[in-house]
C-alpha cells in the first residue's frame, strides 16, 4: 500500500476534532464557529498534549478556499437589490455605526501603542456584527417578528457590503504601505467601476445562459457550473488588482438575481460548510494562550469598545434615521458583538504579512466574550430603555419623539427627484459600459490589429467602426433616452415648474456624449482628425440610424431588466396574489408613526382556532390586533370580513405593535392538546368481538355503542349469519350473535371484550 499523504491525515484529524467540539457546543447552545476555533486550538501547535496538524501550508490553502466559499455564499444570500430595499433607517444606522467603530478601533489601537497597520486592521475587524449569532439569538428569544429586528437585518446587509469594500481598501493600503487620499479615491473609483461593470455584464449574460441550459442542468452539473463561475470570477478579480474574496462575493451576488439562486445556495451549502469549517479551525490553530494572557488588557479594551462603542453608535444612528428611542436602544443592544468577518479580516492581514500575530487572539477573545453576552443584551434591552427614560430629561424625550414622528411622516419624493434619479441611472449604467468598451478597443483590440496589419490608419479605422458599432446603442441612451416617461411628462407640462433644470440636464448629457466620442476617437487618431472628420461623421450616422439604434437598445434593456427581475417575475407568476398585496397594502411607512407594523404568520394545522370565523375569535377586541389579509394558496383575501374563517396553512397579515404582538403571538401559536400516545405499529390490530348478553350491545346502533371511543378504533365489518357488512354506517343496529371486526388499540379492544 502506498504512502498516505499528510494532507489526508491532517484533514481527518481536523474534521474529527471539529465534529466533537461542535456537538458539544450545539449541546451548550453556543455558536458553532466558536466550536471550530476551539477545535483549531486543540490540534494547533501551541497545545502539545493532543495530536497536532503536520503540514500547516496545505491547511492554509484549504482555509483560503474556505474564505472564498464563505464569501460566495454570502453573495448568494445578499443580492444588490436587497441593499436597495433595506431603506434609509438601516443604511444610515449601519454607515454611522461602521464609521464610528472603525475609527474608534484605529485610535484605540494607537493608544495601546500598536503599529499603523495593526490599528487599521483592528478597526476593520470591528466593522461588522455577526449575522449568524444575531439570527440565532433572535430565534431563541422569539423576537424575530418584532419591528426592530427587521431594521437589524437591514443593517447587517449594509455591514456586509461595506466590510467587503473595506477589505479591498485595506488590501490596497497594505500593498502600497501608505494612506494617500488620491490613491484611495482612485481605488474606490476603480472598485465601483468594476463592481458595476461585472454586475451589468453578469446580469445580462448569466441568467440567459442558465435559462437556455435549463434542461441540461441537473444538481451535479449546476453545482459544478456554480463553483466554476465562482473561481473564474476570483481569477478575474485578482487579475484586475482586487482580492479573491471580492470576486467570490460578486459572483454570488450576480447569481443571487437568477431563478436558480435558492437551488445553488442549497447545493453549495455542504461545500461551504466543509471548507468554512477548515477555515475557522485554521483560525483556532493560531491561538496562543500565552499571547492572550500577554495581551489580556488589549482584549479587555477591545471588548469594552465593542460592547459600549457599537451600542452607542448604533443607537445614535438609529435615532438619527428617525427610529423611536426604544427601537434605537433595541437595535444598539443587538449589534454589540463581532463575528466571522473579524477573523477573515485578521486572516487577510496575516496573509499580506502586514499585521502582528497577536491580532488573532485579541479578535478571538473579544468575539467569545461579546458572543456570550448577546442573548442577555437583547433580552434586557427593554429594561435598559426603561432605565434610560428615567434618567433623561422629559423635554429630551419629547423632542426625540417629535423628531421620530416627523421623520416617519416625510412625504414621498417629488417628480423632479424621480426624474433626476432616472437621469443618473441612465448616465451611470451606460457610461460604465462605454468606458469599458473604450478601454477594450484602445488597450486590447487595437494593439492586436497592429500586430496583424502594418498600416496603422487602417487598423484605427477598423477599430473605430467595430467599437462604435458596439457602442452605438449605449451612446444613444446616454445622449437621448427619456427617463421615467410619466414623471418626465408631468414635470414638463407643469406650468408652475421652471423647465430650466430639465434643459440643463438634456444639454449636459449631449455634451458629455460628444466629449466622450471625441476623447475616444483621439485615442485612435490625432486630435485634428477626431474633431474635423470622425466626430461629425459619427454624429451624423447616429442621427440617421437613431430609430434602429433605439429599437435595438430597448431590446437589450428589456432583456437586462427581465434577467434582473427574473426571481420576482417567477414568484409573481407563481403567486399572483403577492403582487396584489404589494399594490394595495403598503403599511410600513403609513403605520410607522404609531410604531405598528405588519407581520406575516402561518396558521398551524393543529391550531385550536382553525375553522372559526374572525367574529368568533374576536382578536381585535381582546388583543387590539387587526388582520390585513388572509393568503390561502394563490388566493388573497384583502381586508377579510368578520365571517371569514382561518384554515390550516393560511398566511395571515397581522397589524400590531411589538407590545401587542408579544401578548398575541402565544395565542396564535397555541395548538390543540389531544391525548398523546406513543403508538407502536404492533399495538394497532384487527380483532373481533361477539354481541352477547355480557357486552349488552344488542339493539344499539354503531354510534350508540361507543366502540369507536372506547377502542380508539374503527368498526370495519360485521358478520351476521351468512351476511357480511363492510364498513357499516353509524345507524346499523347490532343483533344477537353478530361478529364485529374492529381496527384499534390491542389493549382497549381486550378491555372491551373483558367487560
Amino acid at each position: 500500500m502506498g504512502h498516505l499523504p499528510k494532507l489526508i491525515e491532517d484533514l481527518a484529524l481536523i474534521l474529527i476534532v471539529a465534529a466533537i467540539t461542535t456537538i458539544v457546543f450545539r449541546k451548550l447552545k453556543q455558536p458553532l464557529v466558536l466550536g471550530y476555533i476551539i477545535a483549531g486550538f486543540l490540534v494547533g501547535p501551541t497545545l502539545s498534549i493532543t495530536p497536532t496538524v503536520a503540514d500547516t501550508e496545505n491547511i492554509k490553502t484549504l482555509a483560503e478556499i474556505g474564505v472564498i466559499f464563505l464569501l460566495f455564499s454570502l453573495g448568494l444570500e445578499f443580492s444588490f437589490k436587497k441593499l436597495v430595499r433595506v431603506g434609509g433607517p438601516a443604511s444610515i444606522t449601519g454607515l454611522i455605526g461602521i464609521a464610528f467603530i472603525t475609527a474608534s478601533g484605529y485610535f484605540v489601537g494607537k493608544l495601546m501603542g500598536w503599529s499603523f497597520m495593526d490599528s487599521l486592521f483592528l478597526g476593520g475587524m470591528l466593522a461588522s456584527s455577526s449575522t449568524t449569532i444575531i439570527i440565532k439569538a433572535f430565534d431563541e428569544l422569539g423576537v424575530k417578528t418584532k419591528q426592530y429586528a427587521q431594521v437589524v437585518f437591514g443593517i447587517l446587509v449594509v455591514e456586509d457590503i461595506v466590510v467587503i469594500l473595506l477589505m479591498v481598501l485595506l488590501s490596497t493600503i497594505a500593498i502600497t504601505n501608505q494612506f494617500e487620499e488620491t490613491e484611495m479615491l482612485f481605488t474606490v473609483g476603480k472598485l465601483l467601476f468594476f463592481l458595476l461593470l461585472w454586475f451589468i455584464a453578469g446580469i445580462f449574460l448569466l441568467p440567459t445562459l442558465l435559462k437556455k441550459a435549463k434542461s441540461l442542468l441537473d444538481d451535479e452539473t449546476l453545482l459544478i457550473l456554480a463553483i466554476g463561475l465562482c473561481l473564474g470570477m476570483v481569477i478575474v478579480a485578482k487579475q484586475s488588482g482586487f482580492s479573491a474574496e471580492l470576486g467570490a462575493f460578486i459572483m454570488g451576488s450576480i447569481l443571487a438575481e437568477t431563478t436558480k439562486a435558492e437551488k445553488i445556495e442549497h447545493l453549495i451549502k455542504p461545500v461551504k460548510d466543509l471548507f468554512g469549517a477548515v477555515f475557522f479551525v485554521s483560525v483556532g490553530m493560531l491561538i496562543d494562550p500565552n499571547a492572550m494572557m500577554e495581551h489580556r488588557w488589549a482584549i479587555l479594551w477591545v471588548t469594552l469598545l465593542i460592547l459600549f462603542g457599537r451600542f452607542i453608535s448604533s443607537t445614535f444612528g438609529a435615532l438619527l434615521s428617525g427610529q423611536s428611542l426604544k427601537q434605537s436602544i433595541q437595535v444598539g443592544m443587538s449589534l454589540a458583538q463581532i463575528g466571522e468577518f473579524a477573523f477573515i479580516v485578521a486572516s487577510l492581514g496575516l496573509t499580506l504579512g502586514v499585521t502582528s500575530t497577536f491580532l488573532f487572539p485579541v479578535a478571538v477573545g473579544a468575539s467569545v466574550i461579546t458572543t456570550f453576552t448577546t442573548p442577555y443584551r437583547i433580552k434586557y434591552s427593554d429594561k435598559i430603555y426603561e432605565y434610560i427614560t428615567k434618567i433623561l430629561p422629559k423635554n429630551w424625550l419629547i423632542a426625540l419623539s417629535n423628531y421620530s414622528s416627523s421623520t416617519q411622516n416625510i412625504q414621498a419624493e417629488k417628480n423632479w427627484k424621480k426624474v433626476f434619479k432616472s437621469y443618473l441611472k441612465i448616465a451611470v449604467t451606460n457610461g460604465i459600459i462605454l468606458l469599458a468598451l473604450m478601454l477594450l478597443s484602445t488597450n486590447v483590440f487595437l494593439p492586436f490589429l497592429n500586430t496583424k496589419i502594418t498600416n496603422p490608419v487602417l487598423s484605427g479605422i477598423i477599430t473605430l467602426v467595430i467599437s462604435f458599432g458596439l457602442a452605438a446603442p449605449f451612446l444613444w441612451a446616454l445622449m437621448a433616452k427619456r427617463p421615467g416617461k410619466m414623471d418626465y411628462k408631468e414635470l414638463w407640462l407643469d406650468k408652475n415648474y421652471n423647465k430650466g433644470p430639465l434643459l440643463i440636464l438634456e444639454i449636459s448629457r449631449i455634451i458629455i456624449g460628444i466629449s466622450l466620442i471625441g476623447f475616444w476617437i483621439s485615442r485612435l487618431f490625432s486630435t485634428s482628425i477626431a474633431i474635423l472628420i470622425a466626430l461629425p461623421i459619427i454624429t451624423i450616422v447616429l442621427q440617421i440610424f437613431s430609430q434602429r439604434i433605439q429599437n435595438f437598445y430597448q431590446r437589450l434593456e428589456k432583456r437586462f431588466l427581465n434577467n434582473l427581475n427574473a426571481r420576482e417575475i417567477a414568484a409573481e407568476e407563481k403567486l399572483h396574489s403577492e403582487k396584489l398585496l404589494r399594490d394595495h397594502f403598503k403599511p410600513e411607512s403609513e403605520l410607522a408613526p404609531w410604531e405598528a407594523h405588519i407581520v406575516d404568520l402561518e396558521v398551524n394545522p393543529n391550531a385550536d382556532y382553525t375553522g372559526k370565523t374572525l367574529e368568533e375569535l374576536a382578536w381585535r377586541e381582546q388583543y387590539g390586533v387587526n388582520i390585513a389579509y388572509i393568503k390561502r394558496g394563490e388566493q388573497l383575501i384583502y381586508a377579510p370580513s368578520r365571517i371569514k374563517k382561518l384554515l390550516p396553512f393560511d398566511h395571515v397579515g397581522i397589524i400590531a405593535t411589538d407590545e401587542q404582538l408579544q401578548v398575541f403571538k402565544p395565542i396564535f401559536d397555541s395548538i390543540e392538546n389531544p391525548e398523546t400516545h406513543d403508538y407502536n405499529i404492533d399495538d394497532i390490530v384487527v380483532q373481533k368481538i361477539q354481541v352477547d348478553e355480557y357486552n349488552k350491545l344488542k339493539g344499539k346502533t354503531v354510534r350508540e355503542s361507543g366502540i369507536r371511543e372506547k377502542t380508539n378504533g374503527l368498526i370495519i365489518g360485521i358478520e351476521r349469519k351468512n351476511e357480511r357488512i363492510l364498513n357499516p354506517n353509524s345507524l346499523t343496529i347490532f343483533e344477537w350473535g353478530d361478529i364485529i371486526w374492529i381496527v384499534g388499540e390491542r389493549m382497549k379492544i381486550q378491555k372491551l371484550n373483558e367487560s
